[in-house]
């Protein structure tokens, strides 16, 4: 059956069991959304192309599965780019499809010609330029495979025009078979072994989860493991949702904004499980004084990532599923009594927990609205409806992180490793897309929110009522937060007086605004907001001074702990 490129990339993803793909036309592309017009293949188009990006990220991350976007070439291409190096930083796995010019016309500076392979190649896992239409099926095949097994990441495969137009035989690969791809899936049984009798022969030993826990779909191997062993368990950002936050053993999350219990843990710890996670800087601070006493046991199934900033005593490479599981059944053998082996040390971790809590100084009743105030309330309201949350980045991000309940994994969509400003609702979009009925909260602030706010009309015309609270301080609040500790409060392009009036932007776009000015009708805010069949904008107006804590200096050690 000959068929068209526009035709075989429909078809090649029908065959995955695609079924949304998130994008924008334009004249390089336009063969393969003449595809689209009457496929069966859900196409969701938005305003700008970071912001399909984002969304076929955001989606990715709700779902497990790999997310899909299509652009056109040149600066639809360019466009994209950000969001491809966020899903790379966080190891999230995406198709990118970007229109090119003719082959023949490829380096002869054609309009809308770039050079996106070059341009995204220190940010993507792979990339591909397919030549000759005989080549996509296989292509997209392998494109997959590639983003979604292993570590995760992006991969690009870049589409000529005249590709799509051209005409081949279809016929779908059943399997892939890379010569110099084959990730490691299973841990090696001596290693695991050893990692056991490491935990067996620690007295304060410390579970550190990252984003791997979530991708591999192992929290529940995980929850089994601490909740046997009775070993606190401490996340990174991208780690939140990988073990309940309401157990008595989580330490809730590390690092620069982390816990006081947590990063003491850490630091005291003689044993520290790093598993998924890889020991990035806003976890360490200064390197040579990080968890000093500790044997690191390292799991992943990148090897490249264990050792890369931390040495691993005992390296293990492999699907934390795989392990996890593995690592049970040494449990399950042992005899081992783990509550009373771990008492003193649980104790030590509770008296942390209860002289050192998250805490700041409430509002009063008319006064100015804290911040964190405002996300204690959405989760009262909204824990028992099973949300998933989005974070823009900054201050916003940070008491997202602090102080939601989070009881489970891909509930709570951040921009980890690159930090994204405009990630937060373009995300909250995608987790929608794919289940409408889901609650979906974005927590922003009022200045990541207008780096991707066009996409209130994609949320408009496609039904998807993600409700967004603004916490506006009229400021780019950690920006300020540093140079109010750092830079003499030298408050330099930080303070942002001139916001929009966001009730009305949302109006304007059909979509619902409210406003909370003092802290009194916060809650109703929420109520209300929370339970309107529509997009909504739920604007607090806060108190432009509050600043995160605890807060650990950049490249300094626990011992410097800001607690206020």
């Amino acid at each position: 059956m000959k068929l068209s490129g526009a035709q075989i990339f429909v078809e090649s993803l029908l065959k995955e069991g695609v079924d949304l793909i998130f994008g924008y036309p334009g004249g390089a592309v336009l063969p393969l959304y003449d595809a689209l017009y009457k496929s069966k293949l859900k196409h969701l188009r938005v305003r700008h192309e970071q912001g399909a990006v984002h969304m076929a990220d955001g989606y990715s991350r709700a779902t497990g599965r790999c997310g899909i976007c299509v652009v056109t070439s040149g600066p639809g291409a360019t466009n994209t780019v950000t969001g491809i190096a966020n899903a790379y930083m966080d190891s999230i796995p995406l198709l990118v499809f970007t229109g090119q010019v003719n082959v023949e016309m490829i380096g002869n500076d054609a309009f809308q010609e770039a050079d996106i392979i070059g341009i995204t190649r220190p940010c993507t896992k792979h990339s591909f330029l397919v030549r000759d239409v005989r080549d996509l099926a296989k292509t997209i095949k392998e494109g997959l495979y590639i983003a979604t097994t292993g570590k995760p990441g992006p991969v690009l495969i870049d589409l000529p025009k005249n590709v799509l137009l051209a005409t081949a035989d279809f016929s779908y690969p059943k399997s892939v078979s890379i010569r110099s791809y084959h990730p490691t899936y299973e841990g090696h049984p001596a290693q695991i072994k050893k990692a056991f009798q490491a935990i067996k022969s620690a007295s304060k030993p410390v579970l550190y989860i990252g984003g791997g826990m979530i991708t591999a779909n192992a929290g529940k191997e995980l929850y089994k493991f601490a909740m046997k062993t009775k070993i606190p368990v401490t996340t990174t950002l991208m780690g939140m949702g990988a073990f309940p936050s309401d157990n008595a053993i989580s330490l809730g999350m590390l690092g620069m904004h982390g816990t006081y219990s947590a990063n003491m843990a850490v630091h005291e710890t003689d044993l520290l499980l790093a598993l998924g996670s890889r020991f990035d800087d806003r976890v360490t601070g200064k390197l040579d004084q990080f968890s000093p006493s500790s044997k690191v046991v390292h799991v992943d199934i990148d090897p490249g990532s264990i050792g890369k900033n931390v040495s691993a005593d005992i390296p293990v490479v492999g699907d934390l599923l795989d392990i996890m599981k593995k690592l049970n059944q040494h449990v399950q053998k042992d005899k081992t009594g783990w509550k009373e082996k771990h008492k003193d040390w649980l104790t030590q971790i509770a008296e942390w927990k209860k002289r050192y809590p998250l805490k700041y100084k409430p509002a009063k009743k008319d006064g100015k609205i804290k911040p964190q105030q405002v996300i204690e309330a959405i989760d009262e309201f909204a824990k028992d409806k099973s949300p998933i949350y989005s974070t823009e980045v900054g201050q916003a991000q940070m008491w997202a992180a602090q102080f939601l309940s989070f009881t489970e994994p891909r509930t709570f969509l951040s921009s980890g490793g690159l930090g994204t400003m405009g990630f937060g609702f373009p995300a909250a979009l995608g987790a929608q897309a794919a289940d409408q009925k889901r609650l979906v909260i974005c927590i922003a602030g009022d200045g990541s929110i207008q780096m991707n706010i066009q996409e209130l009309a994609t949320a408009i015309e496609n039904g998807l009522n993600v409700k967004v609270a603004i916490l506006n301080n009229g400021t780019l609040g950690m920006v300020r937060q540093w140079q109010e500790f750092f830079h003499g409060k030298r408050y330099s392009s930080s303070i942002m007086p001139n916001y929009p009036d966001f009730v009305k932007l949302a109006e304007a776009y059909g979509a619902v605004g409210l406003r909370a000015t003092k802290t009194s009708e916060v809650k109703s805010v929420i109520k209300k907001g929370l339970s309107v069949n529509k997009p909504v904008f739920m604007e607090f107006v806060c108190d432009p001074s509050e600043n995160v804590f605890p807060m650990v200096p950049a490249g300094k050690t626990v011992k410097d702990m800001m607690l206020a």
